[in-house]
């Protein structure tokens, strides 16, 4: 049931309450009217009445303004039954707004609210938990990614210092090799282009939360920008003497964002990349269908653990806890590759067993 019916349902529950007891009030009040009126009516029929008789001029003056007797008690009654349906929707409303007022600062206290408003009680608490929850993880995650800027900032060191060390060397050794000199280059450019990485990590983490990612649509060929992405990170292959072979039709096409989206399939290569073990195949499949296309990632890797799986996806979460950032970004990777993704319209998801680890990326067709 949503909001709308629950109130819906409160709502119409107080207003036929007070309609049942104004008709049970009228219909009382008139039955005890006659009643009355009736047994006046005889006990005066019993008698014979002297006409300054007090009693008779009595039930005279009670006859010439029957009216104004009739109506204000009924007018009263049914302004005391008024007062009291009206004033318990602003009861329920007090009670609403003191609990909401809490949700400002929630804690572990279970809201309490009365018994008909138990439905709003429990969203409520929801509301609450929810809350709680979001305000622990967004603690997290300014957690994880404090310790990745302190991680990142001390790596920043150990490239730099061997790029200024090796051209130090290079300036003062004047009669050295050209076989040693090649060699302090290749490390020193090696070091360098770790170092360009881990700012332009640093440029990741600033600009995840500060930016909203708009897409831009054209239609793409997907196969072909797939085989550009294999090709491109040959190099990288052949570090870890890596096979990666590519399965999907000759043309699929795709409306999409092409930079946005070739940078989700980036980041699931470098992660596959990363985490397989040398000398393993690494699949990727492209299917298309009327509704979606689906391309899958598969590489062999460590088996993730599942309570792991289910944090693939978090900002700033890392598979190795350790602070070395040589074989891993600062956790974004993955978090970025959802955000497209849902921005397409499509879903992103992992699982890994037998030491295989796969990632299903869908993408509704347009």
């Amino acid at each position: 049931m949503n909001k709308s019916s629950r109130r819906t349902k409160l709502t119409r529950g107080i207003f036929v309450q007070y309609i049942l007891a104004l008709v049970i009030f009228t219909v009382a009040f008139f039955a005890l009217f006659a009643a009355a009126y009736w047994a006046a009516y005889w006990f005066v029929k019993q008698f014979y009445w002297q006409y300054d008789d007090p009693v008779y001029q009595f039930l005279k003056f009670v006859q010439r303004f029957l009216v104004f007797f009739l109506a204000v008690p009924f007018i009263a009654g049914w302004g005391i039954i008024t007062y009291f349906f009206m004033s318990r929707p602003l009861r329920y409303l007090d009670e609403v707004i003191s609990a909401s007022e809490s949700l400002a600062n929630p804690t572990d206290e279970q809201i309490i609210l009365s018994d008909k408003l138990k439905s709003v009680q429990d969203e409520l608490n929801r509301a609450r938990e929810t809350s709680l929850h979001n305000a622990q993880v967004a603690k997290e995650n300014e957690q994880r990614k404090n310790d990745l800027i302190v991680y990142l900032a001390h790596d920043l060191k150990t490239p730099l210092t061997s790029v200024i060390g090796y051209l130090t060397l290079l300036r003062d050794e004047q009669e050295i090799s050209p076989e040693l000199r090649e060699k302090y280059l290749s490390i020193s450019l090696d070091k360098a282009e770790r170092l360009e990485e881990l700012i332009n990590e640093f440029f990741e983490i600033t600009r995840f939360n500060l930016s909203n990612i708009e897409l831009q649509y054209s239609r793409i060929n997907l196969t072909r920008m797939l085989e550009q992405l294999v090709f491109e990170f040959q190099p990288m292959l052949n570090e870890k003497q890596l096979q990666c072979t590519l399965t999907a039709a000759p043309d699929i096409m795709l409306k999409c964002d092409v930079n946005k989206l070739q940078r989700v399939f980036d980041n699931l290569l470098r992660n596959a990349v990363f985490y397989s073990f040398e000398g393993s195949e690494i699949s990727i499949t492209a299917e298309q269908s009327d509704l979606s296309t689906v391309v899958r990632f598969v590489n062999h890797g460590d088996t993730i653990p599942p309570e792991k799986l289910e944090r693939l996806f978090e900002q700033f979460f890392r598979l190795d806890p350790s602070r070395g950032t040589n074989n891993g970004g600062a956790g974004l990777g993955l978090a970025i590759a959802k955000q497209i993704t849902e921005l397409h319209g499509g879903s992103i998801t992992a699982r890994s067993e037998n030491e295989l680890i796969e990632f299903t990326v869908t993408i509704p067709v347009l």
